[in-house]
């Protein structure tokens, strides 16, 4: 099995770092390679710039030792991994690949014969086939798979990241991989450089089958949650308790219903399912159906809210609208976690803040200090005791484990909870 001596990580975000912190931790020489000056100048500092448990001590060890190292332009290596962001293009979900295709035009230069590249980002169909056309173009003295097959100088493959934030490090390691290689010899390849520390099975398949298994694997989640969130609304027009209902019914032994929440957020279940609904719109009903329900539950959630501005005024009649301070407990997409992408917690309160302006209060304990959208919103960041002291309403977003602890029975305010841990 080929070893690999020198690899680079084209983008050190929430992926591409913790997957060169695992390289270099088993030995290899990792390069990696980012837009963001401060990212890279933290990164060799031996810190991080984000968060994730574990992660912190794995880049310091790396980067003492040497085998980690972050750069703002691509250095020659045996393998290139990319794991670079891929969002929408406006507002009708149509995938936006510039980012692969930048990092495709950048390694282009220091490529050569019997190198290896992998797009990890999650992708619609036949985006890594796009990739190595991009890289074909840039390269005419290079031959790709698509021209030459197994005899390509360049191996290109799909292996999409499956982990867990909060996980990272340890799923990294343990979880099966799905390896997609556009030839056989593209795919061995890549299964020989994951096996330097993946201790999961690397299962081989075609490039569009292993795109299609990430976004099926994130459609599956989102339709499920997509249930309970239809649930959740349903159970309250009927004086329901929608968890302990689903706590009920996840007694029989053949269901396992979600929770329910204020939406559906984070990189990939949020938005991967837009990927098969824009390449297939007539055919993906169900998975576009759950997507629209989990995009409409913050604005159920909102008007809830405005529900319990009203209990408000009514339990303090001294009090005008203007008066009714808010406290958003929450705005990361999951709990514990400082990962705001895609949040329905973050676009609930910046709603919130437009209706009630100057009277929302955030409390998010995984960051300092909180995005310039929100504080151009008047929004302040505060700590839990000064929420729960100064609210006239209480909104759970996310479960973060501060605020399971609250004692309710001393909670004077009207209380949203669209998490259930209060109940």
């Amino acid at each position: 099995m080929q070893t690999f001596q020198t690899i680079s990580v084209i983008g050190l975000g929430y992926i591409g770092l913790p997957t060169a912190a695992a390289f270099a931790g088993y030995g290899v020489k990792v390069i990696g390679v980012d837009v963001n000056q401060h990212a890279v100048d933290t990164i060799n500092q031996g810190k991080i710039h984000i968060v994730e448990p574990d992660l912190d001590t794995a880049v310091h060890q790396c980067v003492t030792n040497g085998t980690l190292k972050a750069t703002l332009t691509p250095e020659p290596a045996e393998a290139f991994l990319i794991a670079v962001p891929t969002p929408f293009k406006g507002n009708d979900y149509e995938p936006d690949l510039s980012y692969i295709e930048a990092a495709s035009k950048a390694i282009a230069p220091v490529l050569k014969k019997g190198d290896l590249v992998i797009l990890e980002s999650t992708s619609p169909v036949g985006a890594t086939e796009q990739m190595s056309a991009w890289l074909a173009a840039e390269r005419p003295d290079l031959s790709f798979p698509q021209q030459k097959g197994e005899d390509s100088d360049i191996r290109i493959a799909h292996c999409p990241e499956r982990v867990l934030p909060g996980h990272v490090m340890r799923e990294l390691i343990e979880n099966d991989r799905i390896i997609g290689g556009m030839t056989s010899k593209c795919s061995e390849q890549a299964v020989a450089l994951y096996k330097t520390f993946v201790k999961g099975d690397c299962i081989i398949t075609n490039a569009r089958t292993a795109e299609m298994c990430k976004l099926t694997e994130n459609s599956f989640r989102d339709v499920n949650i997509a249930f309970a969130n239809e649930l959740s609304i349903i159970c309250d027009k009927l004086d329901i308790n929608v968890w302990e209902l689903i706590s009920l019914a996840n007694r029989h032994p053949r269901v396992n219903i979600l929770q329910p929440g204020c939406g559906v957020g984070g990189h990939c279940i949020a938005v991967d399912p837009w990927f098969i609904v824009n390449k297939t719109p007539d055919l993906a009903k169900l998975i576009h159906t759950a997507r629209l329900v989990n995009d409409g539950k913050p604005e159920w959630v909102i008007g809830k809210i405005n529900g319990a501005v009203i209990e408000a005024l009514q339990k303090n009649p001294s009090k005008t609208i203007a008066d009714i301070k808010i406290a958003c407990l929450g705005l990361a997409f999951k709990p514990d976690i400082d990962d705001l992408r895609e949040s329905p917690a973050l676009k609930i309160t910046e709603q919130l803040a437009e209706k009630y302006p100057n009277q929302i209060l955030a409390v998010e304990p995984n960051v300092e200090t909180l995005p310039a959208k929100l504080a151009a919103k008047n929004i302040r960041h505060a700590q839990l005791d000064k929420a729960l002291e100064e609210a006239d309403v209480l909104v759970v977003l996310v479960d973060h484990k501060e605020f399971k602890t609250i004692q309710t029975a001393s909670v004077d305010a009207v209380i949203v909870d669209t998490k259930g841990i209060w109940r």
